[in-house]
């Protein structure tokens, strides 16, 4: 058990760069490989983690502002330092890079915390659930059909996993035939029975969303993400009063004023979260109560093993990304990942995150 107080005394940010298993790309980016930012913060001769997917330039930020602004904290006050941090990044602006790289550093701190403590995570959080539900996540553009029906396949009957989400809005939503298609083949790979999402990462406008939507009725989609910019909420709006399907947005959220427009304009129906983006655990807890007070549940973005013990304690979860790159990374550098089957995940019992890193395997991928 940790003394009364556990001053913060290293943050140490290292940026790793893995290779893509093949090309991918969604309505309007394309990409071959994906960095992660790892923080690891010390007190008390323990260690936390936490990490956000960004430009290693994250890395710089935590090392230059981020750390030393945390140094001396006490570990156990995460708010202090979660505090210190937002006075730090004050100038070189709080949102954009800044927040990836914040949300990193306080991540580690509640892992460090959950440490010191010797308590799983999410039982520090204070969990609300045993189980967080999970959906399978990919089906990029760039798939063939086989590649396509593979993964799904291999989710939904490999893993049991009922609900799965591909990629439209091919070449910036100028190839809806195709989209059409994907989607009808998504439905009959997966059967009547699974939940089918589709994500169109903004490629198109809204009445151009109401309509691939109105042909694809009988597919029965049930979740329609960013069917365009998330930064049109008068657009958003839109779609959603036009569909049947839950429309969705906000993973590229950094900060509490960006959520509270999205709210403020009934312009989704399930609000998402990036807890490696938003401003880590500490501002998640914040944008789950302004979703609540708007009557909306939240809905995990990506990074799944950094998310599982939030997504534990937040009573208004919905469900959480099984994002395929992530689970990648998170798989080849940490021991102790979570297991999808079913379609759930369970949250360890071990002190913190209940993840150890594989220093050597990720040591492979480092950027210098």
């Amino acid at each position: 058990m940790a003394s009364a107080e556990a001053p913060v005394t290293a943050v140490q940010a290292a940026a790793y760069t893995v290779p893509t298993d093949g090309p991918e790309a969604d309505g309007t980016f394309w990409w071959e490989s994906t960095t992660m930012v790892l923080v690891q913060a010390a007190a008390g001769g323990k260690t936390g983690m936490g990490w956000t997917y960004a430009p290693a330039a994250a890395a710089a930020l935590v090392e230059e502002l981020l750390g030393p602004a945390v140094l001396g904290v006490d570990a156990l006050a995460v708010p202090a330092a979660a505090w210190a941090m937002a006075r730090a990044v004050r100038n070189p602006g709080s949102t954009g890079l800044a927040s990836y790289a914040v949300s990193a550093v306080d991540c580690a701190l509640w892992d460090l915390k959950a440490r010191l403590l010797d308590l799983p995570l999410h039982q520090l959080l204070g969990a609300v659930r045993d189980q967080v539900a999970i959906y399978g996540s990919g089906g990029f553009t760039s798939y063939s059909d086989e590649q396509l029906r593979n993964q799904l396949e291999g989710w939904t009957q490999g893993q049991q996993i009922p609900r799965v989400k591909i990629k439209i809005g091919q070449d910036n939503g100028t190839n809806v035939p195709r989209d059409l298609a994907r989607i009808r083949q998504a439905r009959a790979a997966v059967g009547p029975d699974t939940e089918l999402f589709v994500d169109a990462n903004g490629a198109y406008t809204a009445k151009q969303a109401v309509r691939v939507m109105r042909e694809v009725d009988a597919e029965n989609v049930t979740w329609f993400e960013e069917p365009v910019s998330s930064d049109h909420l008068a657009g958003l709006r839109v779609v959603r009063d036009a569909v049947e399907a839950d429309v969705a947005a906000g993973e590229y959220g950094t900060g509490l004023p960006y959520f509270q427009r999205m709210c403020a304009a009934d312009a989704v129906d399930c609000l998402q979260a990036d807890v490696s983006r938003c401003g880590g655990i500490s501002e998640w807890f914040r944008i789950a109560a302004l979703a609540a007070a708007h009557g909306l549940e939240v809905s995990g973005h990506c990074a799944p093993h950094l998310s599982a013990a939030v997504a534990a304690a937040t009573p208004n979860f919905r469900h959480l990304e099984w994002f395929h790159d992530h689970v990648r990374i998170e798989n080849l550098f940490f021991d102790g990942t979570l297991d999808p089957a079913g379609g759930s995940l369970s949250p360890g019992d071990g002190p913190g995150n209940g993840l150890a890193l594989r220093a050597a395997e990720a040591g492979k991928y480092r950027v210098q």
